[in-house]
């Protein structure tokens, strides 16, 4: 099965920004291909991208496309390998690139877009993912310090937050020590609406969140990964929304071939 990443555009700016599914980018036996979601017509403001100016169009390239190679570190840079680390990844032994994109999310301060992975299951049928947490820079001294004694594999908690103004599937962190518990950020939007459900439909006993990493020297997008693992109830459709449905049929449309 190939793997596959959607790549999600984000229309306003602050809190207030929405969101919604754009495109799909999936690594092939030949190489790599892209194509528009329905989503991109849902957001007033999306253009299409650089060398992608048709929305009905299937975009393939042995290369991974400019658009989403620019968001990765080259190996040249300096900072390579603490990006890998950031990531949870072996400097020594670089994944695929859309794995990297898939936990880093590709994002730039220069436009608005982002990129996660379709959940898929593990060996034993459960949901697995990997998040960066969110939100941080609006957390008080008192909680960002307390980000900074994290530990790897200490537990923590989801929180529905469904009295947010900004985001009704919002899901926030927190610690899960009786003594200091602090709200410590938020699941990423992309996520939220499946983490809510989950958070519904699974016992508490079956869902786990530990953090994977604290990266004290990477920017705070970067700054805490942490891993859930949960049950997958058989009725669970990840990015299985209209939005996330592809604008046009891959088998009946020529490509367009990108070198």
């Amino acid at each position: 099965m190939s793997q596959v990443l959607f790549v999600a555009w984000h229309s306003g700016e602050g809190p207030l920004a929405q969101w919604a599914p754009v495109g799909r980018l999936e690594h092939t036996p030949s190489g790599y291909r892209f194509v528009y979601t329905k989503g991109a017509r849902k957001l007033k403001d999306f253009r299409p991208f650089p060398g992608m100016s048709d929305l009905e169009a299937v975009y393939e390239s042995e290369e991974l496309f400019p658009l989403f190679a620019n968001r990765l570190l080259a190996p040249s840079r300096p900072e390579y390998e603490a990006f890998l680390r950031w990531g949870g990844f072996d400097p020594a032994n670089p994944p695929d690139p859309l794995a990297i994109l898939g936990v880093t999310g590709g994002e730039r301060v220069t436009d608005r877009l982002e990129v996660f992975p379709s959940p898929m299951k593990d060996a034993d049928g459960c949901y697995v993912t990997k998040f960066f947490l969110h939100g941080i820079r609006w957390m008080a001294p008192a909680t960002r310090d307390r980000i900074l004694r994290l530990q790897p594999g200490e537990r923590l908690a989801l929180m529905i937050d469904f009295m947010n103004r900004h985001d009704p599937w919002a899901v926030a962190v927190r610690t899960d020590r009786d003594e200091d518990r602090f709200m410590i950020g938020y699941v990423p939007r992309y996520l939220a609406y499946d983490i809510n459900h989950l958070c519904r439909r699974c016992t508490p006993d079956s869902i786990t969140v530990t953090v994977e990493r604290v990266n004290e020297d990477a920017p705070l997008d970067h700054r805490v990964l942490c891993r859930m693992r949960a049950c997958w109830p058989e009725d669970l459709r990840p990015c299985s929304g209209e939005a996330f449905e592809p604008l046009v049929n891959v088998q009946e449309v020529s490509s367009v071939s990108q070198e």
